[in-house]
């Protein structure tokens, strides 16, 4: 029986463990991949700190983007084979959808769903998966399985910026980021970046933002307003907070300023709007992982990193080992990583 170290999540509020949990054999449609890195993402961690409610699935595995190379795959699998290079992701792409697979610990079960990837090897369901070139960096495509996707699609998909649009993005963490980067490519102007971390922003201003505000010393309403008096054509939300949503929406322009929810709030908070902000024409829109289809944006958004023209650099920082996952957590938590990465070749045996 073949192992795989993984973290797991025991407990909701407390650190995940390391485990050394038994592999299942693969069922039709299902994929073996050996992980190169894993991203880090705010939605696992509101999930280890219980702020999505209730979890029926304990223990169970996480992470939902990563990137690695495919050692096997199950009966009836068409799109990889052995060797290929993969992106893995929660956003569902053509294939089999297959559910999660259940591990082995110590005589336990340990859930999975379609794609987890806090782990050295773990099997993924075949509509998780997306064929990358061989020669596209596989610490990069890491952020393609969530933070990159939801914070460009959400730009070029959802929001369909042009070029010459004016657009803020509300919180400049991974995907925010990736947002400022996609409205950058778009040729938007001017791109706010708003945050209550400097340091964040300076990031921003990297990756494209032409005007940047300190959310703890200045009031954005007011800022956007005072260059775009009439209000931005597209604003994208990334904080996850209720209240931030609210502003993204009023600082947008009546008769057609769009305003697109991608950040999440926690389980039980409630967004309240003004039915005027509405009646001027604006929209409020949703967006699923950026609206992406991976077996089409995937490939272009490779494309456009290695032409150096969606610009993801400042998101490469030095990556953590598996056993240091619960300190890649806490540095998210704390805004000290805007993207924290797992490399799982780190400590491997």
């Amino acid at each position: 029986m073949s192992t795989t170290t993984a973290a797991v999540l025991e407990e909701l509020g407390r650190p995940l463990v390391l485990a050394e949990l038994e592999i299942p054999a693969l069922k039709p449609g299902q994929v073996l991949v050996d992980m190169a890195f894993s991203g880090v993402c705010h939605t696992q961690l509101l999930e280890c700190r219980g702020y999505r409610g209730a979890d029926p699935y304990l223990p169970h595995c996480l992470g939902h983007e990563g990137s690695g190379v495919v050692l096997a795959v199950g009966a009836m699998v068409r799109k990889c084979q052995a060797g290929d290079h993969v992106v893995l992701s929660w956003i569902k792409s053509s294939g089999a959808n297959e559910p999660g697979s259940v591990y082995r610990w110590r005589g336990r079960e340990v859930n999975a769903g379609g794609v987890t990837t806090f782990a050295r090897q773990t099997v993924a369901s075949e509509n998780r998966i997306t064929v990358i070139p061989a020669d596209f960096d596989l610490r990069d495509a890491a952020l393609l399985g969530c933070a990159a996707p939801t914070g460009v699609g959400a730009v070029l998909n959802t929001a369909q910026v042009r070029p010459g649009e004016s657009v803020a993005v509300f919180g400049v963490g991974g995907i925010g980021l990736c947002a400022v980067a996609a409205a950058n490519f778009s040729g938007a102007t001017p791109i706010f970046a708003i945050d209550l971390e400097e340091r964040r922003l300076a990031c921003a201003r990297q990756m494209g933002a032409t005007h940047t505000i300190l959310a703890t010393e200045k009031d954005p309403l007011a800022e956007i307003k005072r260059i775009c008096p009439q209000g931005v054509d597209k604003a994208i939300e990334a904080s996850g907070r209720p209240a931030v949503m609210q502003t993204a929406l009023q600082s947008v322009r009546g008769q057609g300023g769009a305003a697109v929810v991608i950040g999440n709030a926690h389980h039980g908070e409630m967004l309240a709007i003004d039915p005027a902000e509405l009646n001027q024409g604006k929209r409020l829109l949703g967006s699923w992982g950026g609206d992406n289809q991976p077996d089409r944006d995937f490939p272009r958004y490779c494309r456009l990193i290695t032409a150096g023209r969606l610009n993801l650099a400042p998101l490469r920082t030095p990556p953590f080992p598996l056993d240091q996952i619960n300190a890649a957590l806490s540095a998210l938590e704390e805004h000290r990583v805007a993207r924290p990465l797992i490399d799982l070749e780190l400590g491997r045996n």
